[in-house]
């Protein structure tokens, strides 16, 4: 019975937030924060696949998002709405409901087979190389999509809302928060089990010595192979969970800041700890969304203090401080992170039989 408490939990939580939702006790905006975090612990968790479980240093993982986040946004459209590109929807906006988590399997599995490109020069190459050829991808990606008419360029790509009010047809629940909930759980239960199998060893393996690996017959390059997919294939799930969420998506939303928010919470948790990535997402939501409210107060206190021209306001560029000063002061005090390579059940090794798996 132990080891369905923590699918019981989960269960219970997902219930009690549909229910707050549906009843209006929670507000869109915690509704949204939820979601963000939910996104955000699948970035960080996946990521933390390839720069923590095997050690290697990938700093496009935007460029994947990205991708999930187009395909998924332009197969619903395609489907189930109406548009002056793709003409009339094929089928009826009702189904919607049915398709949506297939259309999200679909842009996972693109982001996956884009990971798999990714993954052929870290075969040869590691650390600062396969870095820039990382950034070298999501700079490829993002160009890409700002030169595609199609799906709106530079302009963006919208429409999907629509697709959230015709789920919300059928059946009137938080569609959005619940498969993000969903993916969240099925996210941290995947690379759970991934991280626990053969291939989560060989991983490991490499990241201690990949020669040592390579002469106990670990096939390296199919570890690093597998390990990239579904990093990239994880990251495609939360591009096309925050495509519905937002609505609206541009190239803008991929770029290399993004990127650097998914190395803050990987590095900020602890490389090679899924527990460390859920706690460093969590956080890193809270802190981002509790300075929204901070830069009002920075408005007014600089201009009361005739720092800056009444017309003046300090906007979003924060972001281009904050986020970077957080990786900064992580590896100068706490380069091994809340965790280190720690799960809370090595914290607390009671937790380990509620999800021990054999």
């Amino acid at each position: 019975m132990q080891r369905f408490t923590v699918p019981a939990l989960l269960g219970i939580l997902l219930l009690s937030l549909v229910s707050l939702s549906y009843y209006e006790m929670i507000d869109l905006y915690i509704q949204s924060v939820i979601m963000f975090i939910g996104i955000n612990i699948i970035l960080s968790a996946s990521l933390n696949i390839v720069n923590g479980y095997m050690g290697e240093f990938a700093c496009g993982h935007a460029a994947f998002m990205a991708i999930g986040a187009y395909v998924t946004s332009v197969l619903n459209i395609l489907l189930f709405t109406k548009d002056k590109f793709f003409g009339p929807a094929l089928l009826p906006p009702e189904m919607a409901l049915y398709f949506f988590p297939l259309t999200l399997l679909a842009g996972a599995l693109v982001a996956a087979l884009a990971g798999s490109l990714v993954a052929i020069p870290s075969f040869k190459t590691r650390g600062d190389y396969l870095a820039i050829i990382t950034i070298a991808a999501n700079f490829i990606v993002t160009s890409t999509i700002i030169n595609v008419d199609a799906i709106g360029g530079a302009r963006g790509f919208m429409g999907m809302k629509k697709i959230i009010y015709a789920m919300e047809d059928v059946v009137e629940l938080p569609w959005m928060l619940i498969w993000v909930i969903l993916s969240t759980f099925f996210t941290v239960w995947l690379i759970r089990r991934y991280v626990s199998s053969t291939y989560g060893k060989g991983i490991i393996a490499i990241h201690q010595d990949e020669v040592a690996a390579e002469i106990m017959s670990v096939n390296t390059n199919q570890m690093k192979l597998v390990a990239f997919m579904v990093s990239s294939g994880l990251a495609g799930l939360a591009g096309g969970l925050f495509a519905h969420i937002l609505g609206y998506i541009n190239p803008g939303s991929f770029g290399i800041l993004k990127s650097t928010e998914c190395l803050v919470m990987v590095y900020l948790g602890g490389m090679g700890s899924l527990s460390g990535s859920v706690l460093s997402a969590i956080l890193f939501t809270l802190l981002l969304e509790g300075l929204r409210f901070v830069i009002p107060q920075i408005n007014t206190l600089m201009h009361w203090m005739h720092l800056l021209p009444d017309t003046y306001q300090v906007s979003q560029v924060w972001k281009w401080v904050i986020i970077p000063l957080i990786l900064v002061l992580v590896m100068q005090f706490r380069p091994e992170g809340i965790m280190g390579n720690k799960e809370l059940s090595d914290i607390f090794p009671r937790l380990k039989k509620f999800y021990k798996f054999k």
